[in-house]
């Protein structure tokens, strides 16, 4: 019963539009993928090693390629603001480039042009989709494009990963750790900022691992609606590129913990509400 009223109040908070016209999608789990269109090798749900319900991207096996974005396009507001936080993890790494094992990375995407786009190997399923920002997590040395890392976080433009600024990533995210990123872009400042910690459930970073300033992001876009989601891609080297939890707002309100309702959508907090108010009601009566 208790499992029942849960999985309800879920898929009511898992896309909905605020009162102020914001939009939150929020999956504190992927049992449900109303919302998302999934595409190529991707799948969900998929059970992980360790029981969940995880957006599988791509399995650990040669040459695959996945993504899954938003059904619907997203209005970002009149300056392209979003704020995003998700939970991934990369498991059963395989091949050496030399510095480490397993391949090639996922990206979180915002792009306007269709909800299956992808591609494969190097291009960690973001290459060549145009007008499109990309933060990537690779793990595969590239050489030059990828200043010779073989794991590290970029911010990518356009369908290129050759990343307009890049940082490299000390402990290894092959490594099965799950680990949480959080990007936001304030367009009123026309700046993205992405941070990144390692654990189950860690607390935001104050500081930003990695900015870039000057980011016209409706001019790249070239419009403020946008599909988001995530690509990921194998090669010759691969591993499982797995999405535990995500939650994003479709203004500039960061998150610090994913899954807490933004203060500018009370009206899908409200639905949740109800909807787990009748859910009960119902299993009462029975």
């Amino acid at each position: 019963m208790t499992r029942c009223i849960a999985h309800v109040l879920l898929g009511l908070v898992a896309l909905g539009t605020g009162s102020a016209g914001a939009t939150t999608i929020l999956f504190n789990d992927f049992s449900s993928t109303a919302g998302l269109q999934i595409n190529g090798n991707a799948a969900a749900p998929v059970l992980d090693d360790q029981g969940r319900q995880v957006l599988r991207l791509t399995p650990s096996q040669m040459g695959q390629a996945g993504s899954a974005f938003s059904t619907n396009l997203v209005s970002l507001a009149a300056d392209a603001s979003f704020s995003t936080a998700f939970r991934f993890r990369m498991t059963e790494p395989f091949n050496f480039d030399g510095q480490g094992f397993g391949a090639d990375g996922l990206v979180f995407v915002v792009q306007p042009i269709a909800n299956n786009v992808g591609s494969s190997g190097g291009g960690l399923g973001y290459e060549n989709i145009p007008t499109s920002i990309g933060i990537e997590f690779d793990t595969w040395n590239n050489g030059s494009g990828d200043a010779s890392s073989s794991n590290h976080v970029g911010i990518d433009l356009n369908g290129s990963v050759s990343s307009v600024v890049l940082a490299p990533v000390v402990q290894d995210m092959n490594d099965g750790s799950v680990w949480t990123a959080w990007v936001d872009y304030n367009g009123a400042t026309d700046t993205v900022e992405v941070r990144i910690a390692v654990g189950s459930n860690p607390a935001r970073p104050s500081a930003a691992f990695l900015s870039l300033a000057s980011l016209d992001l409706p001019g790249i876009l070239g419009t403020t609606d946008a599909f988001v989601g995530f690509t990921a891609a194998t090669g010759a080297a691969g591993a499982n590129h797995d999405v535990i939890a995500w939650q994003f707002n479709s203004t500039y309100q960061p998150i610090d913990n994913i899954g807490v309702p933004a203060p500018a959508t009370p009206v899908l907090l409200a639905l949740a509400l109800a909807g787990f108010a009748a859910v009960r009601r119902h299993a009462l009566r029975a």
